[in-house]
């Protein structure tokens, strides 16, 4: 294990090549043998599963249900709106054919000539249109709405250059898709769930975000606003990690989705679309862990703290067990997920490495001197600190401990964001600060050619207009011309 975390890269060395390293040797994630794919491993699975299960809880309480909606689209359902069609083309993997036969010539399976579909299917990108088609059957009256519907789900947008968790040609996410009879319903829908997201993301993720509203080059194919969460990552560039979209009447009138208002007149439904993808797991790398590998935070840790007894026999071994016993009960008790690792194939120092390299948030080392004091080494990822304290209300001390891991590396995160926020003024001291990274807050003129000059030129893209940012007018730092506000800049993922 001395070894494995030796051949970790640096950060500071080289930050894509890190990310990469932390993410196999932590057992996260691997290549698969479809190209572009990935395959997520058991320990980065279980991380996935405790975010899915406090997303889906918070949905839950905000009055959404599950369903699930099917995997192929018939490729005229993408046709329908113009947007979404242009947004989507170029990721769109095709079914053509539902058939293979045994190649003639002895050579394996081939598609069977026969066997060609009518019309082609899109394996799902994003399942607005097939989702709409059937809002279509399910609402007549005001008295349908609202639908408030989420689906976990896995989409293909067909990506050649990916990473692991960042983009890959399959994901996960999770996509909300409701309907609504007013346009001001649908606007809180979207603003309610930007919220959720950021609650997540700062609460459990420990990631703090801004909260904004994309521009129209960078808003979701087919939506009239969209409104995302910003993170920062330790290398200075951003990540989307969630995003929400009012998406007007548009898919509604696609898809001819009309209802009878309480003025008994016709109407088409109010729509909107939101969703969070593995890619949070990437984020979570990315914007805390270090040079001796992940660092987790509690509350999305696969187990929150881990047990390791040190000793010479089967004796020795025995009695720490049953010691460790009793407190893993009261831990179990207070909510918190604990491993013991009493295994006899590693030395002790190759287990603190793994877990270090795994992010686990507490470790305890018990040996038997710690028997005879009655005391345990207590170790927290986040600092690394060790400190030896007496057995009696460890339990209690742990508990305490992970609520001070969890607020610790979210004020590291937010701290480090700060430090790399910065306000400029000109086009030369935009492109001086940019190579520093971070987020930039600058002025604009609100035109999508002076934001695709900033793109090509700079590859900076604005990464929202904060909803809660400066508002004083000001002069845009490329053309001179009015500027209403402020808005955030950055390189990004």
């Amino acid at each position: 294990m001395a070894k494995e975390l030796k051949e970790l890269t640096s950060r500071e060395e080289n930050y894509s090549q890190w990310y990469n390293d932390l993410v196999v040797k932590a057992d996260l994630a691997e290549n698969s043998a479809v190209r572009g794919c990935m395959v997520i491993k058991p320990y980065g699975y279980a991380i996935w599963e405790k975010m899915q299960r406090q997303l889906d809880d918070m949905f839950k309480e905000t009055g959404h249900v599950n369903a699930y909606f099917p995997l192929f689209i018939p490729k005229s359902f993408l046709s329908k709106e113009a947007d979404h069609v242009e947004g989507f083309a170029k990721e769109c993997a095709v079914v053509t054919h539902y058939r293979l036969k045994n190649d003639p010539n002895g050579s394996g399976v081939v598609v069977d000539p026969e066997a060609k579909l009518e019309e082609e299917l899109i394996v799902r990108p994003t399942s607005e249109t097939i989702i709409w088609s059937t809002y279509k059957n399910w609402i007549q009256s005001y008295r349908d709405l609202p639908i408030l519907c989420n689906q976990w789900a896995n989409v293909v947008r067909w990506e050649m250059r990916t990473r692991l968790f960042l983009r890959t040609a399959e994901f996960l996410w999770q996509e909300g898709h409701t309907a609504h009879a007013t346009e001001a319903e649908a606007l809180e829908e979207a603003r309610k769930m930007l919220d959720v997201y950021a609650e997540f993301a700062e609460n459990y993720m420990a990631l703090p975000v801004v909260k904004g509203v994309k521009s129209a080059n960078e808003r979701f194919a087919g939506a009239v606003e969209t409104f995302c969460i910003e993170a920062m990552m330790q290398d200075g560039k951003a990540l989307q990690a969630g995003t929400s979209h009012f998406l007007g009447q548009n898919f509604a009138k696609a898809f001819d989705v009309q209802f009878v208002n309480q003025e008994n007149k016709l109407d088409y439904v109010w729509a909107t679309s939101w969703g969070v993808s593995t890619r949070l797991i990437g984020a979570l790398i990315m914007a805390h862990s270090d040079n001796n590998g992940l660092v987790l935070p509690p509350k999305l840790a696969p187990f929150q703290v881990v047990v390791i007894p040190i000793y010479k026999n089967a004796e020795q071994l025995e009695l720490i067990s049953e010691k460790v016993k009793a407190l893993m009960a009261e831990l179990k008790t207070l909510g918190i997920s604990v491993k013991y690792d009493d295994s006899d194939n590693k030395k002790p120092g190759w287990k603190f490495a793994e877990y270090e390299l795994k992010g686990v948030p507490v470790r305890l080392a018990m040996g038997a001197r710690d028997m005879e004091n009655n005391t345990v080494e207590v170790m927290r990822r986040d600092t690394l600190g060790k400190e030896t304290i007496s057995f009696d209300g460890i339990a209690q001390h742990i508990k305490q401990l992970l609520v001070d891991i969890q607020k610790n590396i979210y004020t590291k995160a937010l701290n480090f964001r700060t430090s790399v926020t910065r306000e400029v003024n000109s086009y030369d001291e935009f492109k001086a600060e940019l190579e520093k990274g971070g987020f930039l807050s600058a002025h604009w003129d609100g035109t999508p050619e002076t934001e695709e000059r900033i793109k090509v030129e700079t590859k900076a893209t604005i990464r929202c207009i904060p909803l809660d940012g400066d508002e004083t007018p000001g002069v845009c730092i490329v053309t001179g011309k009015p500027s209403v506000r402020r808005v955030l800049f950055a390189r990004s993922y």
